[in-house]
């Protein structure tokens, strides 16, 4: 799996950074992109990268800020002419989403060629599909803003050869049988297909954050996260003015990597008032403190494997 960032920038681009948006690449669970927030130009940055809008079959919206949602229309527009044509998509998002979709392309005359499953979020959602689950909880933005925590499916365990030449079975089409169901029969005999496979192993957790202050939820979201997407709009000073305006300061994302024990973190969302070379002085500050967890700070295009 890889998360590839196509806006970092918080609530106005900048020369360097676009506003929110956050790809998710399945593989190899799946053959299949779920995006997380389209702000505002969002499908002039795709150009720029190998990723085709036929292959994205969820989006994510984490609230209704404009520099979350503005490129949603155009995006969805594009989708119909660049490999979407009949490929069904789910839109999941706050209370608002559909009406905000279907008033832009009915005002617009836009015609999509492919349907579109509306969720709407009412405090919490659980959501599964092709194996993946998703849960989504509430935060504190001022505004219904959502954390998106998603558990990737359970890889099956590899198949001990060596035991089922024991018993006589030699490598064929047998083994896809020991490897996907739960038993199998080899000469008359009913085996138990997990005596033939190595220990499962759990998918990786992804945690990715809309906008918000401190709150309970947060917790939930995060909890042995592989990998946290967060907010620090604010990573310098005191935290007084970023929780003012309902947004996370930098030392509310450590806290949270620490008590939630997360193993990554990609701080993204920065506020437009550092340019460059203030986030790299920041950051190597930050770095060269004893106390720091593991993190980034993300630039637009930067990709990361899971």
């Amino acid at each position: 799996m890889e998360v590839t960032f196509f806006g970092t920038s918080a609530g106005l681009p900048t020369k360097e950074r676009n506003t929110q948006a956050i790809a998710l690449n399945l593989e190899p669970y799946s053959n299949s992109i779920w995006l997380f927030d389209v702000g505002e130009g969002t499908q002039h940055q795709i150009l720029h990268h190998s990723l085709k809008l036929g292959k994205v079959s969820h989006i994510f919206i984490t609230h209704m800020h404009g520099d979350h949602i503005f490129g949603l229309p155009g995006l969805l527009s594009s989708r119909s002419f660049q490999g979407g044509d009949g490929k069904p998509l789910t839109l999941i998002g706050p209370k608002g989403i559909k009406e905000f979709v279907e008033m832009s392309l009915s005002l617009s005359e836009s015609h999509l060629n492919y349907p579109i499953t509306y969720i709407e979020i009412d405090e919490d959602l659980s959501y599964s599909h092709d194996g993946f689950t998703v849960e989504a909880r509430i935060l504190n933005h001022g505004i219904p803003s959502y954390g998106y925590r998603i558990e990737a499916p359970e890889t099956t365990g590899t198949i001990n050869v060596q035991a089922l030449r024991d018993i006589g079975l030699e490598p064929g089409p047998k083994y896809q049988e020991v490897k996907l169901q739960d038993t199998f029969e080899y000469n008359g005999q009913l085996y138990q297909s997990q005596d033939f496979r190595g220990q499962s192993k759990k998918g990786p957790i992804i945690a990715i954050f809309g906008d918000t202050k401190p709150c309970a939820n947060e917790q939930y979201i995060a909890q042995y996260a592989d990998l946290m997407v967060h907010e620090a709009t604010y990573i310098e000073g005191e935290k007084t003015l970023a929780n003012n305006y309902h947004h996370s300061h930098i030392d509310d994302v450590f806290d949270l990597i620490k008590h939630a024990q997360v193993k990554h973190s990609l701080i993204t969302h920065l506020s437009n008032r550092y340019n460059v070379e203030d986030i790299e002085q920041i950051n190597q500050a930050l770095q060269n403190k004893a106390d720091t967890p593991q993190f980034s700070f993300v630039k637009d295009f930067d990709s990361f494997k899971i």
